[in-house]
């Protein structure tokens, strides 16, 4: 039985609570945001923030990798905790195999709580509970968020690990973060807390066979620290975070304030398959508002009947909607492309236009296959009229809106907006992402346009004959609710 435990709430008492709450009074009921465009920036913030905290860390990830920038951020938490800072780690268990000893050793840090939310059985066999309890083990925790001392908070697309903030040498994630300070923080802590201390959530030395002493921890620990000082780590890490720490008056200073909130699935909603989720239904509705504009950068967009009609009823009153998504190369999860891939052609008749990332933004060059790192597209968010902006976890897709949890923020902000509308036109440049429409016969084409160089595809661009093969099989399976 797990105890019971909420967020700090003495806020205004830490030196970076105190700042805030100045600033937060010259602001009566707002918030205040700015977003995380690239990944060196996001990895910064985040280690800064593990210096900064006094009082409180809580951090809830779906993917948290066992790779250097995941050594990292553990090492960072252990050396808070080090400090007498109380550390809340809520991790999904989808991507833990394996690494039960080192968590629960992690997690003997008298000041370290790890917990697991809706763990496999079946710990060495995971595959069984696919087969024999898919109903309950296929419902994830998509959540990615990190608050400190219940003052300031990190919320958006990025997992932990190399992928997501652009250090692995072989391929990197496109994605965008929304750090916040003021009110909205204690209610993304509230959420933080139903996750926390629901039932879905498992203290992790409840799935191990042995108990695990401070001993085993520092062990562990040491060992953890020997890896980090062996590993490559492509930027001056200490110094990113000192000059952060020394601009940081600024930053806060900085921030656009404005009226936001956290949205988000009730955990609850793992119990039961029911159609939708909270999520879904705020987005949907916020949709049908709309006058001018639909922006939307998703990596994983899968429409169904429901979405192309939406699409439809917006071009119809005259609102412009534009997707960036994954090519096919460029994306991860090859079903997840399959799934919108069914639907594209009907989403460009219903007047969407369509950009997919390129696998090797850069200069064009048809001779070249790939780069050196590949890129795909991670970013999950939405500008509604450039007025409003959502960032968060939320894939438009099946997945999230009915079987996995999400959370993100909602901000009233057009100078959020306006950061946001520039970091997309960003991705859909033609150095970055593919145009795609039907040609006079109805058939798709992916274009490139520089100047007076055009280039046109009549395929998947740089696909080989099996990604589309397997694209197009899984098509035709009866998966896309799962997708």
């Amino acid at each position: 039985m797990s105890t019971p435990s909420t967020a700090f709430t003495d806020h205004e008492s830490t030196a970076i609570g105190q700042q805030i709450a100045q600033l937060a009074r010259q602001h009566p009921g707002k918030s205040g945001f700015e977003i995380i465009r690239y990944g060196r920036p996001a990895f910064t913030a985040r280690i800064a923030l593990t210096d900064l905290a006094e009082k409180s860390l809580d951090v809830q990830y779906y993917i948290w990798q066992a790779d250097p920038t995941g050594r990292i951020f553990a090492d960072r938490l252990v050396r808070a905790a080090d400090r007498g800072v109380r550390v809340r780690l809520l991790l999904d268990d989808i991507n833990l195999g394996g690494r039960d000893a080192i968590l629960a050793a992690v997690n003997a840090h008298p000041n370290i709580e790890i917990r697991l939310f809706n763990p496999f059985a079946r710990r060495k066999l995971r595959g069984l509970d696919f087969l024999l309890d898919m109903g309950r083990v296929n419902h994830r925790m998509h959540n990615k968020m990190m608050i400190a001392d219940n003052s300031i908070a990190l919320v958006g697309g990025r997992n932990i690990g190399d992928h997501y903030f652009q250090v692995h040498p072989d391929s990197n994630f496109r994605d965008l973060d929304i750090g916040t300070i003021g009110p909205v923080v204690r209610e993304i802590s509230s959420v933080f807390d139903r996750f926390w201390n629901g039932e879905w959530s498992v203290p992790v030395e409840a799935i191990v066979e042995s108990p695990v002493t401070e001993d085993d921890m520092r062990e562990a620990v040491a060992t953890m620290r020997s890896r980090i000082a062996n590993d490559t780590y492509p930027h001056p890490l200490d110094l990113d975070v000192q000059e952060l720490h020394e601009q940081f008056d600024g930053v806060l200073e900085g921030m656009h304030w404005a009226n936001g909130q956290i949205v988000w699935d009730d955990p609850s909603k793992i119990l039961e398959y029911t159609g939708s989720g909270e999520m879904f239904e705020a987005l949907h509705e916020k949709i049908g508002t709309l006058e001018k504009e639909l922006r939307i950068e998703s990596a994983y967009f899968v429409s169904l009947d429901r979405g192309i009609e939406a699409a439809r009823s917006l071009r119809d009153r005259g609102v412009r909607v534009s997707l960036l998504t994954n090519s096919l190369v460029a994306n991860d999860v090859l079903a997840a492309h399959a799934g919108y891939a069914k639907r594209r052609k009907d989403l460009l008749e219903a007047g969407v236009e369509i950009y997919e990332l390129r696998p090797d933004p850069g200069p064009v060059d048809q001779k070249i296959i790939s780069m050196k790192a590949q890129s795909a597209l991670h970013t999950k968010a939405i500008v509604f009229d450039r007025k409003d902006v959502f960032i968060g976890s939320y894939n438009l897709d099946p997945r999230s809106a009915a079987i996995n949890t999400e959370a993100g923020i909602y901000v009233e902000s057009p100078e959020i907006a306006a950061k946001v509308i520039d970091y997309m036109d960003e991705g859909i440049d033609p150095h970055n992402a593919y145009r795609v429409s039907l040609d006079d016969q109805g058939d798709l084409k992916w274009t490139i346009e520089l100047g007076d160089e055009v280039i046109e595809y009549e395929k998947d661009p740089k696909s080989s004959w099996w990604q589309r093969l397997v694209a197009w099989f899984i098509q035709i399976l009866p998966v896309e609710h799962q997708l």
